[in-house]
């Protein structure tokens, strides 16, 4: 059996034991509650409203409330120097349809049970993981600072003796290049 439903000023097609996302309704996260704007019920046998069907119903669970993806809103003429960017997000409520009853009296039911998400409170539990893993990293990074410094004194150590010994290098050989020049300038 199936119903067509209407919310929001649109139409959905529902079965029991489907999730259908429809504009943002205001109930409670995990409440059930019943939809009587149906206009049609289908299957064995047709129920065409008008506009409702009475004595028709569906029932309803609200599994999620949460917004859509970004949808990126760009406008543009050409040759007239117009362009407009933005962005937008949708607020919607997701619905599990537990049941469908028609105005015969018959009712079809979901197999499945309605998974209710709680996006706010996984959004709060992401954020605590990256703030516990971020002081972690900090942590490590002091302990790891001290073994780093030891490597890098090290490091400027062996610097410093090279620099040295290029300086001495080089003063030999200036030393030795003018006493080569001063002895071909008295064989003369």
């Amino acid at each position: 059996m199936y119903a067509i439903i209407r919310t929001g000023g649109k139409q959905y097609k529902v079965q029991a034991g489907d999730v259908v996302q429809v504009d943002q309704l205001e109930q409670k996260l995990g409440s059930e509650f019943e939809i009587n704007e149906v206009l049609l019920v289908g299957g064995e046998s047709t129920h065409v409203g008008m506009p409702l069907v009475k004595g028709a119903k569906v029932t309803v669970v609200v599994t999620k409330q949460a917004r859509t993806k970004k949808q990126i809103v760009f406008k543009k003429k050409r040759r007239q120097g117009y362009r407009k960017f933005a962005t937008h997000k949708q607020d919607f409520t997701e619905l599990f349809v537990k049941a469908i009853t028609s105005p015969d009296g018959k009712v079809a039911k979901a197999e499945g049970q309605a998974e209710v998400v709680d996006v706010a409170a996984k959004r709060a539990d992401a954020h605590t993981a990256r703030v516990a893993a971020r002081k972690e990293r900090v942590s490590n990074k002091s302990a790891g600072e001290e073994v780093v410094k030891k490597a890098a004194k090290k490091v400027a150590k062996k610097k410093v003796v090279k620099k040295a010994a290029k300086k001495t290098a080089k003063k030999a050989t200036k030393s030795g290049a003018k006493k080569k020049a001063a002895k071909k300038t008295s064989k003369k």
